[in-house]
């Protein structure tokens, strides 16, 4: 009887400690499970996201032709971004994008471009969780007020038109980044794709008028984007530029081998220039089909951060712009799931604090450290040659000359030129007495 009790005991014994076992196991995974979305909202919370890529303005135009007044951007259907899921997904600083279409080249790029950065100051302006940012302190200072800072990127150097003079009109009106090309050549820059057959040079990725538009960007404190430049372009640039420079929304060449990614070499060259890569989340660009996962996304990060460091790594969504993203990262309001990843993929979560919002903060105050020490430095006056734009509609501003116009005249109407004047003055005198 005794013994029976002991087994029975034992046997008791035994499924006690193996049912806290298990309920031990269920409690941590349970426990783990949240505290990884937990530990993604409190670092976003107080890392709010500085995002270097938005299409919004785009969408605006596409869908509602730029009149704000009959929409309502707390909560905005059809797009991926509003003020609500901005909020939601944490994001402080939203780099909001001015593109106009390729075909735009010398036709009315300059006029359609100034269009789109209307209605970017109007959402920054007229939208109180909205404040338009020009520097970096405006920045920090818009986090203090519990703001969305909005920074103006113009997307493509077609829309400055080979214009110095319409470059630095764009930064007076708040503009703070430009990316050189977009899916078409400019007359002094090569795009990553051959979408458009423009412009097309053997050899010369940045030609002499394209290193005055950087130079020209150092010295007004305007960030050099090199996303959607060719290879040998942010090549160019990155010996040249005197400033950090950022490839606003691209990924890793090396996971997904598509052009618009940066490889390894570049990379290493963008390391040493202490500029910054903001990963991209459009599927084609991260698994090269058009579906992705949050882990195609995630080896995008780990790739780059082996190659140069968590602090050369940034975040450029492209939502608005792309179409397709990972699943579960649909629209602005789903960022903390790429954090949560990250951290499962043992991230620090100083390395994080970077990614989010310090590294962007320390390229932007370098911006203007070197705008800074340029500041002696008088506006550019280098100027495209005509024959480099090849433009029928580009007009060559020149007084003309009356002498010369009338020598190239024929005789006879020479004469008849001379006969109207005599004509008109004898008129002109018949008045007084």
């Amino acid at each position: 009887m005794s013994y029976r009790k002991t087994l029975l005991g034992a046997s008791c014994s035994l499924c006690v400690h193996s049912l806290r076992a298990l309920l031990a196991f269920s409690l941590c995974y349970f426990i783990s499970g949240y505290s990884e979305r937990d530990r993604a909202q409190d670092l976003l919370s107080k890392y709010p996201l500085i995002d270097g890529h938005n299409d919004l303005a785009l969408r605006l135009r596409i869908y509602h032709n730029n009149q704000l007044s009959k929409i309502n951007l707390t909560n905005l259907t059809r797009v991926a971004t509003d003020i609500s899921r901005l909020r939601e997904g944490h994001v402080q600083t939203q780099m909001f994008a001015v593109y106009v279409l390729c075909g735009a080249q010398d036709m009315d790029a300059v006029r359609l471009t100034l269009e789109q950065i209307d209605v970017i100051r109007r959402i920054c302006t007229e939208y109180p969780d909205f404040e338009l940012v020009t520097s970096t302190q405006e920045l920090k200072d818009s986090m203090t007020r519990r703001k969305i800072a909005c920074l103006i990127s113009i997307e493509g150097g077609h829309s400055i038109d080979s214009s110095l003079p319409a470059l630095r009109m764009f930064y007076q009106l708040g503009v703070r980044s430009m990316s050189l090309t977009h899916s078409c050549n400019t007359p002094w820059a090569e795009s990553s794709t051959n979408y458009y057959k423009v412009f097309i040079r053997p050899n010369n990725s940045l030609t002499t008028f394209g290193k005055a538009v950087v130079g020209e960007m150092n010295r007004l404190g305007m960030i050099v984007d090199l996303s959607h430049t060719s290879f040998e372009t942010a090549s160019a640039v990155l010996s040249h530029s005197q400033a950090p420079v950022i490839f606003s929304h691209s990924s890793s060449y090396k996971i997904c081998n598509n052009s618009r990614n940066v490889p390894d070499w570049l990379l290493h060259k963008l390391k040493k220039n202490r500029g910054l890569i903001m990963v991209n989340f459009y599927s084609p660009f991260i698994s090269c089909q058009n579906n992705s996962t949050v882990s195609h996304l995630a080896d995008h990060f780990d790739h780059i951060k082996e190659v140069i460091g968590a602090k050369s790594i940034g975040i450029g969504g492209d939502f608005d712009g792309g179409t397709s993203f990972p699943v579960g990262l649909e629209d602005v309001s789903k960022y903390p799931v790429i954090i949560q990843e990250l951290l499962k993929r043992k991230w620090k979560e100083e390395e994080l604090a970077d990614v989010l919002r310090n590294n962007f903060l320390r390229v932007f105050e370098e911006v203007e450290k070197v705008r800074n020490k340029l500041s002696w430095k008088k506006p550019s006056e280098e100027e495209i040659p005509l024959k480099e734009v090849a433009n029928k509609c580009r007009m060559e501003l020149k007084q003309p000359i009356l002498q010369k116009m009338v020598s190239n005249q024929s005789p006879s109407l020479k004469a008849k030129g001379w006969t109207s004047l005599f004509l008109a003055l004898a008129l002109l005198f018949s008045f007084f007495p």
